[in-house]
């Protein structure tokens, strides 16, 4: 098999910095954005179009990542045999992207829930207004939390991935070495 991964590899990185790019976005933009509207009706619906807009390019961007997160798995899967450290690394990084989907797929969820209640206008995107139902300061708490969440994990999932890089390289040197 080829040692050359631009594709996959590429894959894998293009769609994890526009999940992570997207979401920190979202929060420190476009929900700060929304919620500075003075309408208070506006503020929900404002970032609710704003993430709803998004969420076909997050979905083509989590699909991307896990095809080339997959790919390099099955192009490094004698290294990983072998190497330690780039097992540990991949099990680490496999775990934090399932919990980076869950809290994906559930922050979705609950600004679902803050569309359906936008009527009820909110202080900012994450802060309920005093006459706010239960079920929207419920779902404003959750994603006050979640905005950052996102972010959170896949960037570490940014650093892990050129710590990979990295892992790969000096095992490619060792080999190198070994070959003459």
């Amino acid at each position: 098999m080829s040692e050359n991964n631009t594709v996959i590899r590429s894959m894998h990185d293009l769609g994890l910095a526009a999940w992570f790019g997207g979401n920190l976005m979202g929060a420190v933009g476009l929900n700060a954005a929304a919620a500075g509207a003075k309408d208070p009706v506006e503020r929900l619906t404002l970032s609710s179009v704003g993430w709803a807009k998004w969420a076909p390019v997050q979905l083509a961007a989590l699909a991307v990542h896990g095809i080339g997160g997959v790919g390099l798995i099955v192009a490094n899967r004698g290294r990983l045999g072998v190497q330690q450290g780039a097992r540990t690394n991949t099990a680490v990084k496999l775990t934090l992207t399932v919990a980076a989907l869950v809290a994906s797929f559930w922050s979705a969820s609950v600004g679902k829930k803050m569309a359906e209640h936008a009527n009820e206008g909110a202080e900012g995107t994450t802060e309920p207004s005093a006459n706010a139902s239960a079920t929207l300061a419920a779902a404003q708490r959750q994603q006050k939390i979640l905005q950052w969440t996102v972010p959170a994990l896949t960037g570490v999932l940014l650093v892990m991935g050129a710590q990979q890089g990295e892992q790969q390289r000096s095992q490619a040197g060792i080999l190198d070495k070994a070959r003459r």
